[in-house]
């Protein structure tokens, strides 16, 4: 079996603004930290497990302002966005020609441009540990 054989993997797209800033825990005085600590949750997990598509995907964490900075680890691609993440992350959706794309973000506007390209949503707390 060669690589071309095996399916692509689905590609996750995380709007890490927009989940960093669904939990109130003081991320406000530490955008960069907490992004870094959504890219460790989302290395550490995967992805949700109760996802649209099986994975393992291709973790894709789009960080933007002041979170700037993070690093990609192994299992998850940091990408910095040069202006708005949403547009960024509009641009990953569409380039993932027709192989499965699913977006964390609550946010509907992006919600509604993402899935125009083929892709589809969960929420926020689809990558958040459940609430204590």
């Amino acid at each position: 079996m060669t690589s071309e054989d095996l399916p692509l993997r689905p590609l996750l797209v995380v709007d890490g603004a927009n989940v960093v800033g669904s939990v109130p825990d003081g991320w406000w005085r530490d955008r960069r930290g907490a992004a870094e600590r959504l890219r460790d949750r989302l290395a550490a997990t995967g992805g949700p497990a109760d996802g649209p598509h099986p994975g393992p995907y291709e973790i894709v964490l789009v960080v933007e302002g002041r979170a700037r900075g993070v690093t990609s680890v192994p299992g998850v691609r940091v990408e910095e966005a040069p202006g708005s993440g949403d547009d960024l992350i509009a641009d990953l959706a569409r380039g993932a020609h027709g192989r499965p794309c699913l977006v964390v973000t609550a946010d509907r506007e992006l919600r509604r441009r993402v899935e125009r390209e083929g892709a589809r949503c969960t929420g926020p707390r689809s990558v958040l540990p459940p609430p204590a």
